[in-house]
């Protein structure tokens, strides 16, 4: 949206997540402009690391960089867990959010989950084959589940501190499990996954469990947890809910890429998705990953109102 790269272009990506005024300004924007249902505070996935010890930056025009990976026993002991109120700061942007927002919609918190935090504290960045990774989860299977065991320890308090300040649900983001095949995820990743979720819902709050190409292992997805599963665009959203037999409540899955085509398409698409969970309860009716930068805002404003036109 112009506004938020008005912004954008005046302050670093740290900057603008650091300064409570600022996220929580970003935060409301597509709420007033969209008409959304709810508010997603603006964070970012990688905030956890920089209390534990590591150096996070972000390049203009490319992903986030770990300047001091992780990838030995020593640099896995290093890391911190003890100073998660350094991120106090997504606190505050969620309480001055919900008091703008004066009960109008509910706001929601959200954090890595740990495999996709791992991958990015263990590959520096973002990757293609997480060749680092695996190699520390077949080698070294004990170096592997101490540093999962911290994750579990930071995430859980940072969604908890994010509870504390006003939001109602917390999204747990798996960016980057669909690098895994169903056993490894299984093995290495779900318990922890679980542990997190478990965390989050002990301080009285439901959870959203999204993971990123995992329709391959849905049902293994789901078994880690969630009151409500993300899904992405790459399976029918009344096969992925089938698959879990409508267990949970599912999130998703319009690919962002329709929002860039023509208004009648666009309408017959969100109506295709719509008629496949049909009448039964508990379908949020979002994107199948994030929206895309380039995205005309006139084709959200309208896919929005295609939504709530719709009588199944």
């Amino acid at each position: 949206m112009k506004s938020y790269r008005e912004i954008r272009a005046k302050h670093s990506m740290l900057e603008i997540c650091k300064r409570p005024d600022l996220a929580a300004a970003i935060t409301l924007q597509p709420v007033e402009t969209l008409d959304v249902d709810a508010a997603i505070i603006f964070a970012d996935l990688l905030l956890p690391v920089e209390p534990m010890g590591l150096k996070l930056s972000y390049p203009l025009k490319e992903g986030p960089v770990i300047e001091n990976p992780v990838s030995s026993s020593e640099d896995v002991d290093a890391l911190s867990t003890s100073n998660t109120d350094d991120l106090g700061y997504v606190g505050e942007a969620i309480q001055a959010t919900v008091r703008s927002l004066a009960g109008r919609v509910p706001v929601i918190g959200f954090c890595a989950a740990p495999f996709t935090m791992a991958s990015y504290m263990i590959e520096g960045g973002p990757s293609r084959n997480f060749v680092k990774t695996k190699q520390m989860m077949y080698r070294d299977e004990t170096l592997w589940r101490r540093l999962m065991g911290k994750l579990v320890d930071v995430l859980g308090s940072f969604a908890v501190l994010q509870v504390a300040a006003g939001a109602r649900i917390i999204q747990v983001f798996d960016s980057w499990v669909g690098a895994l095949g169903p056993d490894d995820y299984v093995r290495y990743v779900a318990p922890y996954s679980r542990a997190l979720m478990e965390r989050i819902r002990a301080a009285g709050v439901p959870v959203i469990h999204f993971g990123t190409g995992a329709a391959g292992f849905f049902r293994e997805l789901h078994a880690a947890g969630g009151d409500v599963m993300g899904v992405d665009w790459r399976i029918n959203i009344d096969q992925a809910w089938m698959d879990i037999s409508y267990r949970s409540a599912v999130q998703g899955n319009l690919d962002p890429t329709v929002l860039f085509a023509p208004l009648p398409e666009l309408r017959a698409r969100v109506h295709e998705l719509l008629k496949r969970t049909g009448s039964r309860p508990g379908h949020i009716f979002n994107l199948g990953h994030g929206i895309l930068p380039e995205t005309p805002v006139e084709n959200v404003k309208a896919c929005v109102e295609i939504v709530r036109e719709f009588k199944p």
